[in-house]
């Protein structure tokens, strides 16, 4: 099998893998006499709730310093935060094994 044909196989696949998920997924079923719940909720919002089951009366001590205007503004900040940490993590990393390397070539008998 050549690689042109491999390749396109691969991607083939993973097309597949994206898009069967996608396409067959379906969401919750809503309870009779309530909304649906929503598919993707997060920790966050299932944990106030219960913490509203649990104790009525708790009043946070703390409140956010800013409040995105929709959920896909704090997907988005989510997002670049996600990304900012891998670009830092990825830096350290890259720093840290070509100072190993130098260290490695330049030996314990050379000049650097």
């Amino acid at each position: 099998m050549s690689k042109s044909r491999q390749n396109a196989l691969l991607l083939l696949v993973v097309i597949v893998l994206i898009a069967y998920p996608l396409l067959t997924v379906r969401g919750p079923v809503a309870e009779p006499g309530k909304d649906a719940p929503a598919m993707f909720a997060g920790t966050d919002g299932q944990a106030e709730g219960m913490i509203r089951q649990l104790a009525p009366d708790y009043q946070p001590w703390a409140a956010p310093l800013m409040t995105p205007p929709g959920g896909e503004i704090e997907s988005l900040l989510f997002a670049l935060q996600v990304a900012l940490g891998a670009g830092f993590l990825g830096y350290y990393l890259g720093v840290k094994r070509e100072r190993a390397r130098w260290s490695a070539e330049s030996g314990p008998g050379r000049a650097v």
